[in-house]
């Protein structure tokens, strides 16, 4: 059995008492240096790295480098009233943050201070900041399937609860999208399997965390969701401890035998924060002039996202981190680490973005290590060859462009190829319920499409879903609980894919 997070904080205090019976917890020390959230002092001979020390006027610092004369800790917060001389106190306390449903709904920092002028969050447990990850006795195998309400990822990328899947590309390609999408899905789906979702925002600026706010909001979703938010304004140290306060919060929840899906906006900020941080504490650097331990930095953070055994309650923790490259390298530093640390990535590709291809997924580049066992049978029977359908239809079509002939099953797979990238596009903030990606795709994989226009595609599926709302919403009830595409129900969707092509309009 493992241990539960809310014993770590007093195991954690008993081990220093422990260590240490003659401990002065009031031992004090003093600045002898401090400037860019970074503050050196003299004494604290028996401080602990990573604890929390106290420089007064409402500051907080945590000790980093543990030197021969000196301690060199990071500011949580303005360093304008620290100066040289300052008297400093241990605290014999580890960094945590207040957890529990009165967080739900709420815009926090990570030292968990309100942001959205509500008033105080009146919560009495707490959890501390960095954990170890359970053990692998005390997980099990990712089986249940987190619906994104994407088609593109649901189909070929799926995520199962309890997986790391890494959302990647260059700036502007709609990463932030397609996590906010995967938030606002939840709301489709019965509050029995709801995952309870937190967005942890790094290094962005305030008006774009407010306009996800707003965002989440309008289309109800705060009403399960918890933001993290440590923007470009604030010190280097709060976007470096951002994601592990998301993380705590959500494995309070994963311990109670809840789901959580959290997302990481994004990793590459968080990554230059630490790096920041360990040069002005004169670490030695390394790659790319970041520390020796960036990588550790990521793995320790992603390796406590899992899905507990039934002993521990059943609960999962989903992470869904975002990496920014430059010009499409992912063989960078800390997209090749992050790559290497997640359990698949869905990578976003700016060329296919411009070409009007929204979510613009690389079907080549993008993969699920994982999500595949925990796809629904449903969309793994519609979806199970549309990865590689996809695969065909883009090599064709370069060779097309040469003026090729083609033999007529090329040609057929071409036009079948087109139907298919033009039904895989969806607009922002409209994530489908499962049994409407189902039907969508039931269409196009059977040949439904192959006599539409190309430009009708899209025209075809918004009154296919309207007429099944309206028309066959039993079907689609079917399709939504059920687990697998049993003759029955197919023979249900071919009768209302043929009712429809009898009230089909085309566009002009």
């Amino acid at each position: 059995m493992a241990i539960r997070p809310e014993e770590i904080t007093s195991i954690i205090k008993s081990k220093i008492e422990k260590a240490d019976t003659s401990l002065d917890i009031n031992e004090v020390g003093t600045v002898i240096q401090v400037g860019d959230g970074i503050a050196r002092v003299h004494g604290l001979n028996r401080v602990k790295a990573s604890e929390l020390v106290d420089f007064g006027h409402g500051v907080k610092g945590m000790a980093m480098n543990l030197e021969y004369d000196n301690v060199g800790c990071i500011l949580m917060g303005s360093d304008q009233q620290i100066h040289e001389g300052t008297t400093v106190k241990r605290t014999g306390e580890v960094i945590s943050i207040a957890v529990g449903k009165e967080v739900i709904g709420r815009v926090v920092d990570p030292l968990g201070n309100p942001l959205d002028g509500k008033g105080e969050i009146k919560s009495e447990k707490t959890m501390p900041l960095d954990i170890v990850a359970p053990g692998i006795i005390d997980r099990q195998p990712v089986k249940q399937p987190l619906q994104t309400g994407i088609k593109a990822i649901d189909s070929m990328v799926p995520i199962g609860k309890g997986q790391r899947e890494l959302i990647i590309g260059d700036r502007q390609t709609g990463k932030t999208a397609i996590a906010i999408d995967a938030i606002i899905n939840q709301k489709n789906i019965p509050e029995n399997e709801r995952c309870i979702c937190i967005y942890v925002a790094i290094g962005q600026k305030q008006s774009t965390v407010a306009q996800v706010v707003k965002t989440l909001t309008d289309f109800g979703a705060m009403d399960y969701t918890v933001v993290v938010s440590a923007t470009a304004s604030d010190p280097a140290s709060l976007l470096y401890i951002a994601p592990y306060a998301g993380c705590a919060i959500g494995e309070f929840f994963m311990w109670q035998g809840k789901d959580v899906l959290i997302v990481y906006d994004d990793l590459s900020k968080h990554a230059q924060a630490y790096r920041q941080m360990s040069l002005l504490l004169r670490r030695p650097p390394g790659r790319e002039a970041y520390p020796g331990d960036v990588f550790y930095l990521h793995s320790r953070l992603l390796e406590r996202a899992c899905k507990l055994s039934n002993e521990n309650g059943g609960g999962s923790l989903t992470a869904l981190p975002i990496i920014e490259t430059q010009a499409n390298d992912v063989s960078a530093y800390i997209p090749t680490n992050v790559i290497s640390i997640t359990d698949g990535q869905i990578y976003l590709e700016s060329n296919l973005f411009l070409s009007g291809i929204k979510p613009a997924v690389n079907v080549g580049l993008s993969v699920s290590r994982v999500g595949g066992s925990a796809q629904r049978k449903t969309m793994r029977k519609v979806a199970g060859t549309l990865r590689i359908d996809l695969s065909q239809y883009q090599e064709l079509a370069g060779f097309a462009q040469f003026g090729s002939e083609l033999d007529k099953e090329s040609q057929r797979q071409i036009e079948r190829g087109k139907r298919m990238t033009e039904l895989l596009k969806q607009n922002q903030y409209s994530p489908l319920k499962v049994g409407e990606e189902v039907l969508v795709l039931y269409a196009g994989t059977h040949g439904y499409l192959d006599d539409i226009r190309v430009s009708d595609v899209l025209v075809y599926e918004q009154q296919l879903l309207s007429f099944a709302r309206t028309e066959r919403k039993d079907t689609l009830d079917e399709l939504n609980a059920a687990k697998e595409l049993t003759e029955e129900l197919e023979t249900h969707i071919k009768k209302l894919l043929e009712d429809f092509k009898t009230v089909f309009k085309t566009g002009k």
